[in-house]
């Protein structure tokens, strides 16, 4: 087995599947950019959410309990947050 085919394995016992970790980025991300509201966003804000939309794939074709899939969903949420505070709040 080469170091890659390691490396693929092992990431397959919490990550999943690569393709099935791929449709359903895929389908999040295609949500995401359908709606108004994603040209609202900074390149911050939907680099974070793309990210998220990642780590909930890994969360939903992987391993639910690695902890490690959680922490960067809070950790890309938190990067956008901060974000916000660059940008004045908008008035509707």
């Amino acid at each position: 087995m080469t170091d890659a085919q390691a490396l693929i394995a092992e990431r397959g016992k919490t990550h999943g599947a690569f393709a099935e970790n791929a449709r359903i980025s895929q389908a999040i991300k295609a949500i995401a950019r359908g709606v108004p509201g994603w040209l609202e966003l900074t390149d911050v804000q939907r680099e974070a959410l793309e990210m998220i939309a990642l780590k909930l794939s890994r969360i939903l074709s992987g391993n639910p309990h690695e902890v490690d899939h959680w922490d960067d969903v809070a950790g890309y949420a938190a990067l956008a947050a901060r974000s916000c505070s660059y940008f004045p709040t908008r008035v509707s």
